[in-house]
């Protein structure tokens, strides 16, 4: 049996072979192993941006309603295990390498791509671990993603904008289309997209299959109230109006999280019922790591209380995983309402394969200074790259960071006091950043 540093050397070799959307894999491997995921209950949740939280959100209620809830979501930020969770614990080292053994056998010389493995890893331990629900995040699109060989209680879409044009299509509906592709015949959809073409597609291909559809703004809304605090109107007598709920999570839009999250246990509620006291506290205790993750840290690496800011050896850091135009227009607009800061330092890296100049000619306007690095991927743009799609009154505000660790150590000497250091623009930015700053997440 390989033990748990040969299992995710065993899986990062996976990465070498191409994303390939289809089922045919997962249905045949899962064949196979007994079909586990035929004995679980799911959420499916699909979406462009706020899957993460949206899914942090409903596993922290509901944990705090007593159950055993799996969550899968991806990627990573430091560690593989994070992927996989029951609760507030990660997978065991042990059953990683356990399951991941058991998967390379049954394979054999059949080949599987990275996300089609730990997929299949998830249902094998969520099913061994007999969870009383699991939360099952889509990787990409949803249609044709691995994670569609279920059939859930109830789906969700999140939002839908341009994200993965060359999987998922170069239109709005063509994407919506893809991420629609989650909904079962009779099978609920919680949804939050926006009034435009992703609409459209969502409403139509809920009443071609006969399945419910509850939408953010029109079924159930957000209400705001008093010092950052909000009001759930919902769909049932018992969520008619929740109100002074507050989030653990920064950012207003985590309000329309936080809804999208209630609404769907309105859904489950028959088998799953919770309490007003369990989404008071499940609310409140979310946490959902580079993601709008603030810390301030002193000049020993410690991180500090938020009153020890005024001191000038101690840098703000702000962490967000933003890395589509959507998500850094969502970021630009926490900045705008949700901190108060000196001069912005923006550490930033791109994958070459996204929409790097949107995403950074959003940011720069708001940048005092901004250091350009890359993390160690192959899908990596070059920090030279990126400092040519500054528009040349912005250039003058680049330097360059070798590493990463070369990035941190410029903005930090550069940051004063009142200053925000803010790590985006990439998860594997962020992920890395994150372990060098705060070390691993753990659980």
């Amino acid at each position: 049996m390989m033990n748990y540093q040969q299992a995710w050397t065993f899986l990062d070799n996976l990465q070498f072979f191409k994303i390939k959307l289809g089922l045919d894999s997962m249905n045949r491997f899962l064949e196979d192993v007994g079909q586990p995921h035929q004995d679980l209950k799911f959420i499916h949740v699909a979406g462009t941006n706020g899957k993460g939280s949206m899914s942090s959100t409903l596993l922290s209620i509901l944990s705090k309603a007593g159950y055993r809830v799996g969550l899968y979501t991806s990627p990573h930020l430091s560690s593989v295990r994070e992927r996989f969770r029951i609760n507030d614990q990660f997978i065991p080292e042990d059953d990683f390498a356990e399951l991941a053994t058991r998967i390379r056998d049954v394979l054999g010389d059949r080949q599987i791509t990275y996300f089609e493995f730990t997929t299949a890893l998830a249902l094998l331990w969520f099913a061994r671990q007999k969870v009383d629900l699991v939360i099952l995040e889509v990787g990409m699109g949803g249609r044709l993603d691995a994670t569609n060989v279920i059939t859930p209680q109830v789906g969700v879409i999140t939002n839908v904008s341009m994200d993965h044009e060359a999987y998922l299509g170069n239109t709005l509906a063509a994407v919506a289309g893809e991420k629609a592709g989650i909904i079962k015949p009779g099978v609920p959809i919680v949804s939050g997209v926006g009034a435009d073409d992703s609409l459209t597609v969502v409403e139509q291909t809920c009443r071609d299959r006969g399945a419910p559809l509850y939408l953010l703004g029109r079924d159930f809304t957000v209400e705001p109230g008093d010092a950052g605090s909000w009001s759930y109107l919902g769909l049932t007598e018992k969520f008619k109006k929740i109100n002074g709920l507050r989030h653990g999570l920064i950012g207003r839009y985590q309000r329309d999280n936080g809804a999208l999250a209630l609404a769907v246990l309105e859904q489950i509620a028959a088998d799953f019922p919770v309490d007003e006291e369990h989404i008071r506290a499940g609310l409140a205790e979310v946490r959902w790591p580079g993601r709008l993750e603030y810390f301030c840290m002193n000049q020993g690496g410690r991180v500090v209380g938020p009153e020890a800011a005024a001191d000038n050896g101690v840098r703000r850091y702000l962490l967000d995983g933003a890395h589509n135009p959507a998500g850094v227009d969502t970021l630009k607009e926490a900045l705008a309402h949700d901190f108060t800061y000196g001069r912005l330092i923006l550490v930033w890296a791109s994958m070459a394969d996204k929409d790097m100049k949107k995403t950074l000619s959003t940011m720069a306007p708001l940048a005092d200074i901004i250091v350009l690095t890359m993390p160690e991927s192959e899908r990596s743009a070059t920090p030279v790259q990126l400092r040519e799609i500054l528009a040349p009154a912005e250039q003058g505000k680049a330097r360059i960071g070798a590493s990463i660790e070369a990035a941190l150590a410029t903005a930090a000497a550069e940051a004063q006091a009142d200053d925000l250091i803010c790590v985006a623009g990439s998860l594997y930015l962020v992920g890395k950043a994150r372990k060098i700053l705060l070390g691993e997440v753990v659980a």
